[in-house]
């Protein structure tokens, strides 16, 4: 129940699934694949896929590194937005993107989880988006080596606190990729 007028739709959100970004991510061949899965089922289902593709000094626009994985496969007609900051929404479309296809339920999945997951997650939460964080298809690489917990801890400890995440008329909450629902 977003807090966005007319905006009854679902898109799945696929975040920055890129060889630079998971190539050494944690557990990457099961959630590259829970992400294949969902694209599949929210194609067969008619719900909107939409692509988000960052890029840095680290990684530039047409580099190898800013490509998608080959795993999952863009659909021309599938929009993708393309960003420099770590919530998706912060100087992009993505916003005109989700109001043209009436979206006001996000389901996010991707990369990384520590920085723009959480970032976006949040950022469409507080502009009234309701958010639906699959599980088990984020994922991190290892920065414990700069004080930061190991990624199975840092995937865990965001499904936690986003399944307990509330305001007034929104939703947020945490599916399995088996579980996620698209319509209703």
């Amino acid at each position: 129940m977003t807090t966005l007028p007319d905006r009854p739709h679902t898109a799945l959100m696929v975040i920055d699934v890129q060889k630079g970004v998971v190539g050494e991510a944690h557990e990457r061949e099961t959630v590259v694949a829970n992400i294949g899965a969902l694209v599949d089922r929210a194609r067969d289902e008619g719900v909107p896929v939409v692509w988000v593709q960052h890029s840095s000094a680290d990684m530039p626009k047409g580099s190898d590194a800013w490509e998608y994985v080959p795993e999952l496969v863009q659909r021309e007609s599938e929009p993708v937005v393309h960003k420099t900051y770590g919530d998706s929404f912060e100087g992009t479309d993505l916003e005109d993107v989700l109001a043209r296809a009436g979206v006001g339920r996000l389901v996010v999945a991707g990369a990384q989880t520590d920085a723009c997951i959480r970032s976006t997650i949040h950022g469409a939460f507080a502009r009234g988006y309701d958010v639906t964080l699959v599980g088990d298809a984020h994922t991190t690489e290892d920065l414990s080596a700069w004080g930061a917990p190991s990624p199975d801890k840092v995937i865990a400890h965001t499904n936690l606190y986003w399944g307990e995440q509330a305001a007034p008329g929104r939703t947020a909450g945490v599916a399995e990729a088996k579980d996620v629902t698209f319509i209703g």
